[in-house]
This record gives C-alpha cells, sequence and structure tokens, in this order.
C-alpha cells in the first residue's frame, strides 16, 4: 500500500505542484509531499515487518524525519496519528482501520496552529469521518478504502467553498489532492491492480486554467500551462522566509529542558504562520513561514542542537515562478531524484544574509512569558493514558491526573492554569469530589476562568465535544454544561465489602454497576453487569452508546458484550475506545 501511494502521488507531483495557492504562493507542495511520502517508504523498505503496529510506527519514523514544508509535516502526522491507533494490533479489520484513520486526523490538527478548512486537514477529517461511520457497515478493508478514497475526492471538489482564494483561482487544495493520490494508490495495492502507470481509481490530472491577471487576453499569456500561484502578487507574501529544521535535544545544551510547546507556538506566532511543531523526547520538528528567520533560530537554540535547517526566500521563489511561466518540468525523468530542491543555493543565501542576521542576540534561555495569549484554554482532570490521550486529541491543552482516589489540588490547577497562555480557561473536573477544588482554584486565579462542573468522564467528554471556538464564554458555558447534563454515566468496578444498599444485598467481589450516583446491579459475572447496567440506561432513550475500556477489562468480555449492544440494541451507534483507567473496568456513556 505504501509503495503504491507513493508511486501514485510520485507520477501526479508537478500537478499537484500547480494546483498550490495556500498558504503562501511556494508552489513546492506536491514535492514536499513526495519527498516526505519517499522518506517514509525508504525507511519501510528498510525495516520491514508483516505487524501493522511495527510497520506504521517504522513508516511514522520515517515520515516525520523526512518531512518537508507544511504539507509534509502535516501529512507526516497523519500517519504519525494512525500509527498510535494501530500501536497494539498485528492485523486490522475495518473497525480498526477507520479508528486508526481517526487518530491521524486528530493529531494532525493538534499540530497545526491555526488549523484552516478547506484544506489537506478537511480532506482526511471528511474521510476518516466516513469511514467511522462505514466501517460497522462495510467489513471489508478493500471496499472501505474504496469509500474512503471516493469520500475524499468529494471533500477536496469542495474545498474552494470552505477557502475563498481557491474559488478566486480556480482550484481545488493542493494537498488535499496530494492525499487523494496516495489513496488512490492505496486502493490500487489492495484490489491488486497492475502497476501500469495509473490506477483503475485513477484521478484526472488536469491543469489549472487561469485567465491571465489584468485583462490579458489568452493568446498574450505565456505559452503552456499557467500556474495557480501566477495569479497572486509577490509582495502579497507577507512572511517570506519559509523554514523548516530539526532541535536534537541531546545535544547543544538541551537535555533535560522542559519544552514548553504552546509558549513555543506562540513565540512563532509573533511573526510568522503556518507552524507546525511536532515534539518528542529526542527530537523536535520546526516549520514557519516567517519575518525574522533570525529571531526563530534564537527561538530555537536553547532547547538543543538545530540541524537540516531549510531556508526559502518564497518571494525570490515566485519571482522566478512568474518569470518562467510554466509548471511542468520538460523532460525530467519520473522519478523522486528530478524534483527541485528545497534547500537554498548559495546565491539566494547571500543575499538573504543580512535579514538572516538580523534578528535578536541568541538566548540561553527560553522565554519566560510570551505577551500574545490564546483567546481560550481548556484543562480537564482524567486517569488513564487512554482517556487523557482522547482529551488531548479534542483540543484540551492540559490533563490533570486524577480520579475518585487520587483528587488534584488547588494548587495543581492554579499551577496549570498559571502555565497556559490563554485569556479564558475552561475547567473540567470530571468528578464530583473535584468541583469545588476547581471553582476554589478559580477564584484564586488573576485569568477569567469559567469552571464546568463535570461529575464524569462521559459528561466531561461531552462538555467539551459541545465547545464552539468562535461563541463567547457565557454562551460557550450553556452549551457545555447543557451537553453534559444530557449524556448518561455509568460505571461497573468490583465491591470491596459486603453491603445493602436501597435493598440490593452486594458481597465483597462482586462486579456492581453505578449509573450517575447509585448503586443498581450487583452481579459475581462482569459480563452480566454490564450488560443489566447498560440495559436499564439505554432503556431510558440514547442513540449513541461509548464504552471505554479499563486496565482491568477482560478482551473477551469486551468483545461478547460489543456483540450483545449490537444484537440487543441494534438502533444504537457504539464506540469502544480504550480508556486504560484503574478500578473500572468499563466507563459507559449513553446520549
Amino acid at each position: 500500500m505504501v509503495n503504491r501511494g507513493a508511486d501514485c502521488l510520485q507520477r501526479h507531483a508537478e500537478h499537484v505542484n500547480a494546483l498550490n495557492v495556500f498558504p503562501v504562493p511556494d508552489g513546492d507542495t506536491g514535492t514536499n509531499m513526495n519527498l516526505t511520502m519517499t522518506a517514509g517508504r525508504q525507511e519501510l523498505l528498510s525495516k520491514p515487518s508483516a505487524s501493522i503496529a511495527r510497520a506504521s510506527e517504522v513508516l511514522s519514523k520515517g515520515l516525520l524525519m523526512g518531512a518537508r514544508g507544511n504539507s509534509g509535516v502535516i501529512l507526516s502526522q497523519l500517519f504519525r496519528g494512525f500509527a498510535r491507533g494501530a500501536a497494539t494490533l498485528e492485523q486490522m479489520n475495518s473497525v480498526q482501520f477507520a479508528d486508526a484513520l481517526q487518530h491521524g486526523v486528530n493529531m494532525a490538527y493538534k499540530a497545526v496552529v491555526k488549523p484552516v478548512e478547506g484544506t489537506i486537514l478537511t480532506v482526511a477529517k471528511e474521510a476518516a469521518r466516513h469511514a467511522i461511520q462505514s466501517a460497522r457497515r462495510v467489513r471489508d478493508v478493500v471496499e472501505l478504502m474504496r469509500e474512503v478514497h471516493a469520500k475524499a475526492k468529494e471533500a477536496l471538489d469542495r474545498t474552494p467553498e470552505l477557502l475563498p482564494v481557491l474559488k478566486q483561482v480556480g482550484v481545488v487544495d493542493s494537498g488535499g489532492q496530494g492525499l487523494v493520490y496516495i489513496y488512490e494508490g492505496f486502493v490500487a495495492a489492495l484490489e491488486g491492480a497492475p502497476d501500469a502507470g495509473t490506477a483503475s481509481y485513477a484521478t484526472a490530472p488536469s491543469v489549472p486554467t487561469v485567465r491571465a491577471a489584468g485583462g490579458v487576453p489568452a493568446a498574450a499569456a505565456p505559452s503552456g500551462p499557467v500556474t495557480a500561484q501566477s495569479r497572486l502578487e509577490t509582495g502579497a507574501i507577507e512572511f517570506l522566509y519559509d523554514m523548516e529544521f530539526f532541535i536534537n535535544r541531546q545535544l547543544g545544551g538541551g537535555a533535560g529542558r522542559r519544552f514548553d510547546e504552546t509558549a513555543f507556538k506562540a513565540a512563532l506566532a509573533k511573526d510568522g504562520d503556518s507552524i507546525v511543531v511536532i515534539a518528542d523526547d529526542e527530537i523536535i520538528k520546526v516549520h514557519v513561514h516567517s519575518r525574522k528567520p533570525g529571531d526563530v533560530l534564537n527561538l530555537a537554540l536553547p532547547y538543543g542542537e538545530l540541524s537540516d535547517i531549510h531556508i526559502l526566500n518564497m518571494r525570490d521563489q515566485h519571482r522566478e515562478l512568474l518569470h518562467d511561466g510554466t509548471v511542468f518540468i520538460e523532460g525530467a525523468p519520473d522519478d523522486s531524484t528530478a524534483m527541485p530542491s528545497i534547500a537554498p543555493d548559495e546565491q539566494h543565501l547571500a543575499e538573504a544574509l543580512p535579514e538572516l542576521l538580523s534578528g535578536a542576540p541568541a538566548m540561553s534561555e527560553p522565554p519566560a512569558v510570551v505577551h500574545e495569549l490564546a483567546p481560550y484554554g481548556i484543562i480537564a482532570v482524567a486517569i488513564g493514558e487512554g482517556i487523557s490521550d482522547i482529551f488531548l486529541d479534542n483540543n484540551v491543552d492540559v490533563v490533570l491526573s486524577g480520579g475518585q482516589s487520587m483528587n488534584p489540588s488547588t494548587e495543581d490547577f492554579v499551577q496549570a492554569m498559571e502555565a497556559l497562555p490563554a485569556e479564558h480557561i475552561y475547567l473540567l473536573p470530571n468528578n464530583g469530589n473535584i468541583i469545588l477544588t476547581a471553582q476554589q482554584a478559580a477564584e484564586l486565579s488573576e485569568r477569567r476562568v469559567t469552571v464546568i462542573p463535570t461529575k464524569t468522564i462521559p459528561q466531561g467528554l461531552a462538555a467539551l465535544l459541545a465547545f464552539k471556538d468562535h461563541e463567547s464564554p457565557e454562551r460557550n458555558a450553556s452549551f457545555m454544561k447543557q451537553a453534559a447534563e444530557q449524556v448518561q454515566s455509568g460505571q461497573v468496578t468490583r465491591a470491596v465489602r459486603d453491603s445493602v444498599i436501597d435493598g440490593l444485598q452486594i458481597r465483597e467481589g462482586d462486579c456492581i454497576g453505578i449509573r450517575e450516583k447509585q448503586i443498581v446491579v450487583a452481579h459475581q459475572e462482569l459480563l452480566e453487569a454490564c450488560k443489566s447496567l447498560l440495559d436499564q440506561m439505554i432503556g431510558e432513550g440514547g442513540e449513541l452508546v461509548t464504552v471505554l475500556t479499563g486496565e482491568e477489562s477482560d478482551p473477551a468480555v469486551t468483545a461478547q458484550l460489543t456483540a450483545w449492544i449490537e444484537a440487543s440494541h441494534p438502533e444504537v451507534e457504539l464506540e469502544v475506545h480504550s480508556g486504560d483507567q484503574p478500578l473500572y473496568p468499563y466507563l459507559f456513556a449513553v446520549e
């Protein structure tokens, strides 16, 4: 699949280049995505594995290290999230495949400072959403991939309606087109189609036709295809230096230094856009379009040694493109080595040197304060790596560890709020025992803080999904509280002693089902306790059932429970996620 996806993208890289108009007219989206995909393919070929988990991990690492440009970095994040979703799988069915695609979308959106709809992000999101909805109906992965590809093409065709500059120029999004080509290759590989240069689901690479600017008749325009970028003015490129580099945290004095990703992105945004930052324990990958490249490099130096530094003057690149007037390289061989390098040549570097060196003096410490604040930030309380990841993947900035047996303190909340550079902060305590603590912390904070009194993890997730970043804090508080009130919460755990509650006989070791705050089920068998509890919850009405599996959940019980829900309650939609929460083998939400 990866080979065929990379091949299909490579064949159409120049077509993708011709479409590129966003976020600035650098005209190299196809090249960047091709080089990124090629790096991932080479890494996978060097470390082949029959395990989905291992192969996805290797591909993800190769893509990350080889990612070029904004589009390449986003592509690498789509596959990095996919690898996280496939981390425990040797093989993959259609439901798991769809879930992994959604993990990829979540991670890609998280990596981009200001996600813009009408781009590759939208195409990936719509395709993954369709996969999630279709996976329970379409059991065959090949057929599901066909539908994913078709949905991606459909979303691509709508990108001009979401992004005005695309409609103005008369093209679709270039990054989205690149992703569609990759999916096209995936379909060809799964179908076993012969590699004859075009796949059975080929997308015709039509060159965009653009009327010459200034009313120049078509006959007076340059011969050959005209690029979409030619419709834009060179001077309109505000953040003219396209930069990408790696920070090695193990070298250059960065070892052990805490990296505040939020503050770092905010500092880059002072004089830049198209910001993507991806960090792990060893490497930080940075991409930014900036007015002041010297400041960017100085900002990065405290965190480690810099490597693979690429800087392009996009105004120069645009002038050359306008002078050339064409998009395709005549007679260029069809391989990745024919792609133009994105590294600056000596002449361009010499011309840019005065401005490159005009940044502020190199800092020995990271910036302590970033004056620009994000309009909002969200802090949630959760316990369990899986549940924490779900919150983080859905725009939560900070997750405080805590639950029924381990509550965060007022100071924990205060410190988290002080470290979060946001004008307005929302707190989701997600436990009835933590609400007062959160409210007390809000009173102590100098920030504007809204506490959403969520009493359970399901309520917290429902409130989070109701949040709208364009709404006022007052309206958001109303939306989130209403959403939390409309979800039913249930949990199953084991009794620690004999008891009788509301006439219900409970023995030590029994599996007890708790609905909201009331124990309503006691049974020796875990599966039966889960079924009885869910029967009561679904009986009250609901369209969606979410199951969060804990550390003490049983895969066999999970499979049996899933089959029972689908057979006994076919009217509801079912989602199962790994929550990794302690003490409670299963958490349920019905809404």
